[in-house]
């Protein structure tokens, strides 16, 4: 236990960095019983204690006009932190996620002498890599969820430590899938001992826009093949579940059981995935399914993407596997005819979803690290090592 630390500075642009921060919190203050914490962060963080002296949600902005419309709020409540670095003089600062504006709050926080941690690497290993050399310039230390991302900033020199992701701490290695299959309704003697596809085409409306037709006809043409086979398709809120509806002219299929939200239990209760390329398809490895992960660009933006992206996959589980156990279906490749032969390969040979079920399996202990605690750890040993 060390009481040198006094006040611990932390900044959350999002739900998901609300949810980090209270962990990493809990971990820092068993190591630092008296600090203080205060920045920007959510309800969870408050409930801790932190003291906010901004709406989290006023940080959570996404793609690219949206932040141009608010760029004089963002960058008075900049200017706002940036004041309270010179006015309270925290020991450490810790961004979490939302790297444009975290950043520069880190390099800020390094040049006055604050130790600067950034908690959740940007893809700067997946694209745009010419980015590391002002992350090195702003970090003192880099945390993340994932081994490979930790090789690539050792590689050029970034103090870095992996922590595990929270997710792989939540999920349970054996994933309950007759519990998840009863609480949808889906436990009748026929359906439980069905095979069960879950349909996942995304959460925005032009993901199931250009994913969902397909999704659709490989199911149709399955159902053929496998008369007995299921679907279960989860909207992810009641606008996606309106437009699905819409795709499907108001009739469903009587092989297919529509569901609003419900994408865990979806994915529990099924034998098999399809969806979209997303951070979801985390959620489905940790699940233990296997899957094929869709996805289709407008053509333009697709053009730019595959120049600028340095890596060979999308998916997270082939990324942690650096291999391809989930088949990517990508732009051109993205079709019902690749869809029914992919998913028609997972229906037949059981022994290669065994297969892919065992090493998600392996996947998931090597991610299971307790992350708070390490992180806060690694945070700890980098301030002391500051002090030397």
């Amino acid at each position: 236990m060390c009481s040198s630390v006094k006040k611990i500075m932390l900044v959350a642009g999002e739900q998901s960095g609300d949810q980090l921060g209270v962990g990493l919190i809990k971990a820092l203050r068993a190591i630092y019983p008296n600090a203080e914490f205060y920045g920007i962060g959510g309800s969870k963080m408050m409930a801790e204690g932190f003291v906010s002296h901004y709406e989290m949600e006023r940080l959570a902005v996404m793609g690219f006009i949206e932040p141009l419309k608010r760029l004089p709020e963002l960058l008075s409540m900049l200017r706002g932190v940036k004041r309270l670095f010179r006015e309270t003089k925290p020991d450490i600062f810790i961004g979490i996620d939302a790297p444009d504006f975290n950043l520069k709050l880190e390099k800020e926080a390094k040049r006055l002498g604050i130790m600067s941690v950034h908690y959740v690497s940007p893809s700067v290993w997946a694209w745009r890599q010419g980015r590391i050399k002002g992350i090195k310039k702003s970090v003192d230390l880099m945390l993340c969820l994932l081994p490979f991302e930790a090789e690539f900033y050792k590689k050029h020199d970034v103090p870095v430590a992996f922590v595990g992701h929270p997710l792989a701490d939540k999920f349970e290695l054996d994933p309950d899938q007759a519990g998840a299959r009863k609480q949808l309704g889906l436990n009748n003697k026929q359906v439980a001992e069905a095979k069960l596809v879950a349909l996942m085409p995304g959460s925005r409306s032009s993901e199931v826009g250009f994913l969902l037709p397909m999704m659709l006809d490989a199911a149709a043409q399955l159902v053929k093949r496998y008369p007995d086979l299921r679907f279960v398709l989860p909207a992810a809120n009641k606008a996606r579940q309106q437009q699905i509806l819409d795709l499907l002219d108001g009739v469903l299929p009587p092989y297919i059981d529509l569901l609003l939200e419900q994408s865990h239990e979806a994915m529990t209760a099924s034998d098999l995935v399809v969806m979209a390329s997303g951070t979801t398809t985390l959620e489905a490895m940790l699940l233990k399914k296997p899957m094929v992960i869709c996805y289709k660009w407008p053509p333009f933006t697709w053009a730019i993407l595959s120049r600028l992206v340095k890596v060979p996959w999308v998916g997270l589980p082939n990324l942690l596997a650096n291999k391809e156990v989930a088949k990517e279906l990508l732009q051109d490749a993205a079709t019902v005819e690749n869809l029914v032969e992919e998913l028609d390969s997972l229906i037949r040979e059981s022994n290669k979803s065994q297969e892919i079920t065992s090493l998600f399996k392996t996947l998931h202990l090597k991610l299971r690290n307790d992350a708070s605690a390490s992180a806060a750890k690694a945070i700890s040993e980098q301030y002391q090592r500051s002090l030397a």
